[in-house]
């Protein structure tokens, strides 16, 4: 009997491409957060950024602070990394402006095809 894992693969041609896509995302996701502060401090500010979505519904002020403070967080993270933040990187590509989106300490490691290290 056939594996029923390969032969679902086949059923859901978009499902595999999803697949694919979500991790392509997260490898590079990893990629441009890998020192351990900067991960870190993205596992705060994100959720902190995406909370104060829902509560700008409800209270306005308190969501605005939240989704500030947690791109604030992920700014700091960024800076520490040495890399530009990913919002900002379309925008820079855009206007033909140079960008960073891998920290140059990590250059080496991305050029060699070594995975991302992550705390």
């Amino acid at each position: 009997m056939p594996d029923e894992s390969v032969t679902r693969g086949y059923k859901f041609p978009i499902a595999r491409a999803i697949v694919r896509f979500a991790r392509r995302a997260v490898a590079n996701w990893r990629e441009r957060h890998q020192l351990p502060f900067n991960f870190w401090i993205h596992m705060i500010g994100i959720p902190m950024a995406l909370a104060g979505v829902v509560v700008l519904v409800f209270e306005p002020w308190w969501g605005l602070g939240c989704i500030v403070l947690g791109y604030l967080l992920q700014w700091i993270g960024h800076r520490a990394e040495g890399n530009d933040v990913g919002e900002i990187v379309p925008i820079k590509k855009l206007l033909g402006l140079p960008y960073v989106s891998i920290a140059p300490r990590w250059q080496h490691r991305a050029e060699a095809g070594q995975p991302a290290s992550t705390a």
